[in-house]
C-alpha cells in the first residue's frame, strides 16, 4: 500500500468504523476487557509488531526482545506468580491489519494489554479500539506528543526529552543552516514542528522541508535539493527501509558526513547494521539508550539477550531497551493491582490506574533509572546523544544529567495539561482521551 496523508487518516477512520461491522465478533459486557484471569491460566498480552514489510527492520526486533523479558520474567517467577504468554501478530507494516489485528488480540485472544507500534500512524489506527473497550497499550518508543489518552503508557521519549537537546548540539557544533527530511506521516510532521521551535531558539535556519512516502526508497530529488540548499546538517525523521536507503544514497551519491551530517531521531545500532556501518559513520541519534553504554545493568543485558536465541539479529537499539522496560512497567503494574483489588479483579485500566510513578531501577533498565509520570503516563529519563563510529556503535558525546519530565504539549501550552483523567484545557474542563 502506498502510503500517504490520505491513506493514514482512511485508515485511522477505518479502525474506528471497523468496531461496527456485523461479522465482528462482541463479547458479553462481564467478558469485554478479555482480562478475567482464571486459576492455572496464563497472563496473556499481546505482541502487536510488524514482522514484515518496510517497518520489519525496528518491530521484528522489538517483538524478540520482548519474548526475552517475559522469558526472563516467567523464570523469575512470572508476574504476581503467574506466568506471562505472549500472543504474537505481523501487523504486516500496514495500517488496517494494525487495527485489525488490535481487535482480535482484545477480543477473541482476551490479552490484558497490547505492546506494539513504531509509527505514531499505526499507534492511532489501533488506539480508537484501544480506548472503546478502555483496554491498554504499551507504546514503547518516542513520538511527537500532543495526545492524551487514559489507555496508553509511553516508555519512549517525547519531542522535548530528544530533538530538544539535538537540535542545538548541531547547531552549536555544526552550523546554523538545516534541511529537514521525513517520511510522510503524523510522527515526522509534528516532531518538526517541535525541531522549529528549538531550532529558531537556538538561532538557527530552516532552507528547506521535505517527506517522502513511507516505505520509499528514491531520495534523488530530495538530495538534489538538499545539494543546492548547501546546508550545515540534515535533521532526518526517516523510518524503517526508507532511513536505510537515505543513508545509503546520501554516501552514494557523494555527500560528504564531516561537512554535512544526518542528526536523527531513529537510525540507532538496528539500522546502522541493516545499512552497514560506512553508511552510518560520523552521523548522529538521539535516544535515551544506546548500545555502548557503559554500565552494569547494560553490559549484562546486552550479553545475555545476545546469546539467547532472541539475539540472531546481532545487536541491541533504543527501541527494543524502551520494549525490555515497558515489560517490566507492565509487571510492576499489574502487580500493584493485584495487591489493591485481587487478581481476579484485575482490568486493563486497573493496570493504567496504578501504572503512576512506577519505577524501574538501575539494576533492571539498561538505560538506568526510569519512571512513569504521575499524571500524563509517559517516561522520566536522561536524554543522550550518539555519534555513529566505524564500527556501528554509537560514542555518546552528550547525555543529561538530570531526568527530563515528558511534556505532551512542550510547544502548546495554551492547550492544557495532560492528567491521569484527560486533557485539562486552562478554564479548568477536561477532555477526555485526546488523540
Amino acid at each position: 500500500m502506498k502510503l500517504t496523508r490520505r491513506n493514514i487518516l482512511k485508515s485511522t477512520v477505518a479502525a474506528s468504523a471497523a468496531l461496527t461491522l456485523p461479522h465482528l465478533w462482541l463479547p458479553k459486557s462481564s467478558e469485554a476487557w478479555g482480562a478475567t484471569l482464571k486459576k492455572g491460566e496464563p497472563i496473556k498480552v499481546g505482541l502487536l509488531f510488524s514482522l514484515t514489510g518496510s517497518l520489519a527492520v525496528p518491530e521484528e526486533d522489538s517483538t524478540l526482545v520482548m519474548q526475552y523479558a517475559i522469558d526472563e520474567i516467567n523464570k523469575a517467577g512470572g508476574v504476581a506468580g503467574v506466568p506471562i504468554e505472549p500472543v504474537i501478530v505481523d501487523a504486516k507494516s500496514d495500517f488496517a491489519v494494525y487495527s485489525e489485528k488490535a481487535k482480535e488480540l482484545i477480543l477473541r485472544d482476551k490479552v490484558i494489554a497490547l505492546f506494539g507500534c513504531y509509527t505514531s500512524a499505526s499507534r492511532k489506527a489501533i488506539l480508537p479500539t484501544v480506548m472503546q473497550r478502555d483496554h491498554l497499550l504499551y507504546y514503547p518508543t518516542c513520538y511527537e506528543g500532543a495526545e492524551c489518552t487514559q489507555n496508553t503508557i509511553c516508555t519512549g521519549p517525547l519531542a522535548n526529552q530528544h530533538s530538544q537537546d539535538l537540535i542545538p548540539y548541531m547547531v552549536q557544533n555544526f552550523g546554523k543552516r538545516v534541511f529537514f527530511v521525513g517520511s510522510n506521516y503524523v510522527w515526522p510532521k509534528e516532531s518538526n514542528k517541535n525541531a522549529k521551535v528549538w531550532l529558531e531558539k537556538a538561532g538557527g535556519e530552516l532552507l528547506g522541508e521535505e517527506y517522502i512516502p513511507l516505505g520509499s526508497s528514491e531520495f534523488g530529488p530530495v538530495l538534489n535539493k538538499i545539494r543546492e540548499a548547501n546546508p550545515d546538517f540534515i535533521f532526518s525523521t526517516v523510518v524503517g527501509a526508507s532511513d536505510i536507503a537515505f543513508h545509503k544514497q546520501f554516501k552514494q551519491e557523494g555527500f560528504k558526513v564531516d561537512k554535512m551530517p544526518i542528526a536523527s531521531l531513529t537510525t540507532g545500532e538496528i539500522e546502522t547494521r541493516a545499512m552497514g556501518a560506512e553508511f552510518g559513520a560520523g552521523h548522529f541519534l538521539s535516544a535515551p539508550y544506546f548500545q555502548s553504554l557503559d554500565t552494569p545493568t547494560n553490559n549484562k543485558f546486552v550479553e545475555s539477550f545476545l546469546a539467547s536465541k532472541y539475539g540472531k539479529n546481532g545487536t541491541t537499539h533504543y527501541n527494543m531497551e524502551e520494549t525490555y522496560t515497558s515489560a517490566y512497567v507492565f509487571k510492576a503494574g499489574f502487580e500493584k493491582a493485584v495487591a489493591a483489588v485481587g487478581v481476579e479483579n484485575v482490568t486493563p485500566r486497573i493496570i493504567r490506574d496504578h501504572s503512576g510513578g512506577i519505577r524501574v531501577e538501575d539494576d533492571v533498565s539498561p538505560e538506568g533509572l526510569i519512571w512513569i509520570d504521575e499524571n500524563n503516563f509517559n517516561t522520566w529519563l536522561k536524554p543522550k546523544i550518539g555519534q555513529c563510529q566505524a564500527d556501528g556503535t554509537f560514542k555518546i558525546v552528550k547525555a543529561a544529567e538530570n531526568h527530563v519530565a515528558p511534556d505532551p504539549y512542550s510547544i502548546y501550552p495554551d492547550a492544557g495539561i495532560c492528567t491521569k483523567d484527560g486533557l485539562k484545557a486552562p478554564d479548568g474542563k477536561i477532555r477526555k482521551s485526546v488523540i
